[in-house]
């Protein structure tokens, strides 16, 4: 296969993957955020147990993630996404904390995932592989979404059985990884000499990132101390700006996006038989912006003013939080859908011209650090999304309930 296609198509499709197996099962936990826990519970409980495992492996990742061999994490991410749907799609709708235990397995697997994704974009030309992640996870999103809205919304299929069938995709991590995927460059991807991916397993690349050091003599705290270093240049101009977009579009997405709600009798029924269907269709035009957004480096779309995409989101949601108090400005669910859309497609651009940035202009010899660590920002934006949400969701419902308009507490028809 390799001698009929060229390598850098095969690079950017084994990263393709890399990023729709990481994410789609991410995504498909938050579609079916209102399935697991009800319509009357926040969706940040969902949203929380989601994010806070994988928040939790990216900030502990940089200390200790470059003493574990690539191929040991490729088996404890299939470990763990596999076995976390299981226990989400297998327990009774009664057992919720089950079903949290399975979604924290499967948000671990995803953090940890992310890290290892792309610091092995390192080894490759950031062309195709951080391009090829990318696209991936925006690919998840919408693939995810839409899957999950054609079977439970169109179809009728019932969830659990749904949640099933996605426990068997994480074993097409160990196709792209051992079958795929090309032996690695060393050095960024664009040095003549190919390095052997064993000889990456063996080692935890002190020579990539001087935090990794694995002499003796180095003191834990003196790794420690290293290691914060290394990341506090990181903050101002990749980290918080990714943040910001994050925090904005997560606290539209979980927080006030259920209570965007119009009368299902002005509504297509062929897609809307419940309000709880139309959070579901919101969820999917959401990340058919991701996706269209997270593919633009494939067409040579660049953005480095990432500041201006953090702004843009905000106004996002405050357009939104005037949706759900006043009714205002959207008379038709439509109009709003393309705002959703809208919405991911900032959440896109801002991911991945943040990570393209820093394989730009950070040294060679701390990118692959560097790429694992930028990821800390959006789990952490999405976490602090998580904690607004878990009181602005049930206060603009209550708001509309005070009014007359119950449907935020109806998650069947009217």
């Amino acid at each position: 296969m390799q001698l009929l296609i060229p390598e850098s198509r095969i690079v950017f499709a084994s990263f393709f993957i890399f990023g729709l197996l990481n994410n789609i099962l991410y995504v498909v936990i938050l579609s079916a955020a209102i399935d697991l826990v009800g319509s009357a519970t926040p969706k940040a409980t969902v949203l929380l147990a989601d994010i806070i495992p994988s928040f939790t492996i990216k900030v502990m990742a940089p200390f200790f993630v470059g003493l574990i061999s690539y191929r040991t994490r490729i088996w404890m991410l299939v470990g763990l996404s596999s076995f976390g749907m299981l226990v989400i799609s297998l327990t009774s709708d009664e057992s919720i904390n089950a079903k949290i235990v399975g979604i924290c397995m499967a948000s671990l697997s995803s953090g940890l995932g992310e890290v290892t994704f792309l610091q092995l974009t390192h080894f490759y030309q950031r062309e195709y592989s951080i391009s090829g992640f990318s696209s991936g996870t925006g690919g998840a999103g919408l693939l995810g979404s839409f899957v999950f809205m054609l079977l439970t919304n169109m179809l009728g299929m019932k969830v659990w059985v749904v949640l099933l069938l996605f426990a068997v995709l994480p074993l097409g991590f160990l196709m792209a990884f051992y079958v795929m995927l090309p032996k690695a460059r060393g050095g960024g991807g664009d040095e003549p000499g190919y390095e052997a991916l064993d000889s990456l397993d063996e080692r935890s690349d002190p020579s990539s990132n001087a935090s990794f050091s694995s002499s003796q003599t180095v003191s834990l705290k003196g790794h420690v101390v290293s290691t914060i270093k290394n990341i506090l240049p990181l903050i101002r101009p990749y980290m918080l700006p990714l943040c910001l977009v994050y925090v904005s579009e997560y606290i539209i997405n979980q927080g006030i996006s259920p209570t965007l709600l119009f009368p299902l009798d002005e509504l297509p029924h062929w897609l809307f038989s419940s309000y709880r269907d139309i959070y579901v269709v919101y969820g999917f035009m959401y990340q058919l912006g991701v996706f269209v957004s997270r593919s633009s480096i494939s067409f040579g779309i660049r953005i480095k003013r990432l500041y201006l995409l953090s702004v843009l989101q905000f106004a996002n949601v405050v357009i939104t939080v005037y949706q759900s108090v006043h009714d205002k400005p959207f008379s038709s669910v439509w109009l709003l859908l393309a705002l959703i859309f809208y919405e991911g497609l900032l959440g896109g651009f801002s991911y991945v011209n943040t990570f393209m940035s820093v394989s730009e202009e950070v040294s060679k010899s701390k990118r692959e650090f560097s790429m694992g660590c930028v990821g800390i920002s959006d789990t952490f934006g999405i976490l602090l999304a998580g904690c607004i949400n878990w009181s602005l969701e049930p206060h603009l419902c209550s708001l509309q309930v005070n009014r007359g308009r119950d449907w935020c507490l109806n998650g069947g028809s009217a």
